[in-house]
C-alpha cells in the first residue's frame, strides 16, 4: 500500500537558530527511533468516574472518562467487580481470571452487535473491566410507561399517531414494541450471540438492560461478565433468573440453546403489555411459568401477533422448554424459513415493513431530551 505524504511546511521564518531547531529535531527523531525499535510502550493514563450507570449482582458500572495526552479524552464504561460474597482474596481473585481470559476472546471479536471490550484492569485487588460507552438508551426505560406518556405532549398529532403504529405503543403497566421493531432488535442480539457462539463462549444473562439500543438506531449486547466458554465451564456463573432458561434454574447447566431461550423471553416482553415473569415468583413457581410459557402466550401477547402464524412459530422456536426444540442455533433462528428474517421479510411483501434502524433512530431523538 502506497501513502502519500502532505507536506505542511510553512515558510516562514523561526525565531530559532537552525542548529538549534537541528538539535531539537535530532533529539525527537532519536525518541521516535527509541518507540518504534523498543517493540514495548509504557505511559501514564488516568480514568474518572462520572457517574453511576447501573448496579448488579457482580458490581457497578460508571461512565468513566481515559485521559492521555494533549488533552484527548475518551469517554468509557468502567465496570467494577464486587467482591461481597467471596470468603477469600483468593476465592474473588480466581472468578476474576476466568473473566479476564473470556473478555480477553471477546475484545477479538470484530461484530457490530458485540460490545468493544478495551482492556481489564487491577486496582488494590479490585477488578475493573474497560469498555465502550455506548451513546443510547437501554430497553429497560423504553418500555416503561412513562416513556411514551412523556413523548406525546412533544410530537404533533401525525408523529404520533406514526410512533404508534409502527414503533411501539402505550399499555396497562408497560409500553410494547410494534412487531416489525421488535423483531429487528432481537435480530441484532442474535447477530451478537451467534458471533460469541462461534468463539465458543455464551452470553447467559440477556436481559432489556443488557440490550443497548444506541441512536444510531442499531443494538448492542452488553454486559460480559457472565459470558463463559460453554464447552470447559459446565456451570453457569452468574445469571438473572427471571430470564434464565429452564434447564439453567435447574442444573445450572448453560449452552447457546440457553442463550436464545433469554432472547425468547425478551421477545415476549417487547411484544406484550407485561413481563411474562413476575419478579415476585418464587424459583420453583419460576420455573413452572417457563415451562407453561408456551400455552400462556395467547394470554400475552396482542392480536396482531398470535394471529401471525409465522411470528408465533419463530417465537416457540426460542422459548421451548425443551432446548432439542429449539432453533439449533441463534444463526439459524435468524435465517432459516421461519426464522426472523423470514418474519421480516413477510412484512416487506405485504408492504408493512419501515426502515426500522432509521424509525429507530429519529424516535431516540425525540427521546433525548426526556428522562427516561
Amino acid at each position: 500500500m502506497h501513502y502519500t505524504a502532505l507536506d505542511q511546511s510553512s515558510p516562514t521564518a523561526s525565531s530559532g537558530s537552525d542548529s538549534q531547531i537541528r538539535g531539537h529535531c535530532e533529539d525527537l527523531q532519536e525518541s521516535y527511533d527509541k518507540a518504534i525499535q523498543g517493540h514495548r510502550l509504557s505511559w501514564t493514563g488516568h480514568y474518572h468516574f462520572r457517574k453511576l450507570l447501573g448496579k448488579g449482582g457482580q458490581g457497578e458500572v460508571y461512565l468513566g472518562e481515559y485521559r492521555g495526552t494533549d488533552s484527548f479524552t475518551l469517554p468509557v464504561a468502567i465496570k467494577v467487580f464486587s467482591p461481597k460474597g467471596y470468603s477469600t482474596a483468593g476465592k474473588y481473585g480466581e472468578p476474576m481470571a476466568k473473566i479476564a481470559e473470556i473478555s480477553a476472546r471477546i475484545a477479538l471479536i470484530q461484530h457490530d452487535n458485540v460490545l468493544d471490550i478495551q482492556n481489564f484492569l487491577e486496582r488494590n485487588r479490585i477488578r475493573m473491566m474497560i469498555m465502550e460507552w455506548v451513546d443510547g438508551y437501554d430497553l429497560g426505560p423504553l418500555i416503561r410507561r412513562n416513556c411514551l406518556s412523556n413523548l406525546e405532549r412533544r410530537v404533533t398529532v401525525r408523529r404520533w399517531r406514526y410512533i404508534n403504529d409502527v414503533i411501539s405503543t402505550s399499555g396497562p403497566t408497560q409500553s410494547r414494541f410494534k412487531p416489525g421493531v421488535a423483531v429487528a432488535i432481537v435480530r441484532d442480539c442474535l447477530g451478537a450471540l451467534a458471533a460469541l457462539h462461534r468463539e465458543g463462549i455464551v452470553h447467559g444473562d440477556v436481559k432489556p438492560s443488557n440490550i443497548m439500543l444506541k441512536r444510531t438506531g442499531h443494538c448492542r449486547l452488553i454486559d460480559m461478565g457472565s459470558a463463559l466458554d460453554y464447552q470447559s465451564s459446565a456451570h453457569a456463573r452468574y445469571c438473572t433468573p427471571q430470564y434464565a432458561a429452564p434447564e439453567v434454574l435447574e442444573t445450572r447447566f448453560v449452552t447457546p440453546l440457553s442463550d436464545l431461550a433469554i432472547v425468547g423471553y425478551v421477545l415476549v416482553e417487547l411484544l406484550s403489555v407485561r413481563t411474562p415473569f413476575p419478579g415476585q415468583l418464587s424459583q420453583r413457581a419460576l420455573l413452572q411459568a417457563k415451562l407453561d410459557l408456551p400455552q400462556r402466550l395467547c394470554e400475552l401477547l396482542p392480536q396482531e401477533v398470535i394471529l401471525n402464524e409465522l411470528l408465533m412459530n419463530f417465537l416457540l422456536g426460542l422459548i421451548s422448554p425443551d432446548p432439542n426444540s429449539r432453533f439449533p442455533s441463534a444463526e439459524a433462528a435468524d435465517l432459516v424459513d421461519r426464522g426472523a428474517a423470514a418474519f421480516q421479510r413477510q412484512l416487506i411483501i405485504g408492504n408493512m415493513a419501515s426502515e426500522y434502524g432509521n424509525d429507530l433512530r429519529l424516535w431516540l431523538e425525540e427521546l433525548r431530551h426526556l428522562e427516561v
